[in-house]
């Protein structure tokens, strides 16, 4: 059940140190029901450490987090996991390469990196759907270890909708991909976010040409802190993105 005022995932004043070294600073972000999240920041500014405390993967040292009205620690973390889609390439060491493409979307039901349990039909035809979503359907029968970056990347994608979670987080999903790869990759997620279902999307990169037309808000991270959050158009300015990378930037929409 969500939170009854749109809430679905907040992270409220987390603090996160490691040692001596700061990571998150008294961090504050909060995502509401239909919307799509693009989130910016310069390398080591705490954005995959951000998503990791969001779907409860590391824990803050202080601060508290919540998805779908329920607050971490006081809920089954397994079980509310299966509502929150992750990508990442990290996630490409894990998969089996000798799986099928089929065979890695399907794995996401039992959120599992084989088939170790029986599916039912009904779970068959959701799997072949994603792949045709992600426009991946002619490659179903393909290794793994086989496919091309892009198409390795829009299976993952396909895998982390199977249990039909409510909000879906890429965590640089475009990093390493051609120009072509990239592109489409770009134009499947577009078309998630654009579907109008209840899927509330999170996108990290470091490139805002890669955010796409369907984004409609933007989190700007520096240094383990918010800089700026709120609509995408009122936060991607040459100002705000100058400061943040520390070089001149002149934001053109086109």
């Amino acid at each position: 059940m969500r939170s009854g005022n749109g809430v679905i995932l907040e992270l409220d004043n987390v603090f996160l140190r490691r040692g001596e070294t700061v990571i998150l600073d008294r961090l504050s972000w909060r995502v509401k029901q239909g919307e799509h999240w693009g989130v910016v920041g310069p390398n080591g500014s705490g954005k995959t450490t951000m998503l990791k405390v969001a779907t409860g993967a590391m824990w803050p040292t202080s601060g508290a987090v919540s998805a779908l009205g329920h607050q971490y620690g006081k809920v089954d973390l397994h079980t509310l996991r299966r509502r929150i889609g992750w990508v990442s390439s990290a996630l490409e060491e894990l998969i089996p390469t000798y799986s099928t493409a089929f065979e890695v979307v399907l794995s996401g039901l039992f959120a599992s990196y084989g088939i170790y349990d029986n599916a039912a039909q009904g779970d068959l035809d959701r799997a072949a759907e994603l792949l045709g979503l992600m426009g991946c359907d002619g490659i179903a029968q393909r290794r793994y270890g086989v496919l091309s970056q892009g198409e390795k990347q829009r299976v993952l994608v396909a895998r982390s909708l199977m249990t039909e979670a409510d909000i879906l987080i890429m965590d640089e999903p475009a990093s390493g991909l051609d120009l072509s790869a990239r592109e489409i990759l770009l134009s499947a997620v577009d078309g998630l976010a654009r579907k109008g279902s209840d899927l509330s999307l999170v996108f990290v990169t470091h490139h805002i040409e890669e955010l796409v037309p369907a984004i409609t808000h933007v989190a700007v991270i520096v240094t383990g802190s918010v800089l700026a959050a709120g609509a995408k158009d009122a936060v991607l300015t040459s100002e705000t993105l100058s400061e943040a990378f520390g070089v001149a930037v002149e934001v053109d929409r086109r």
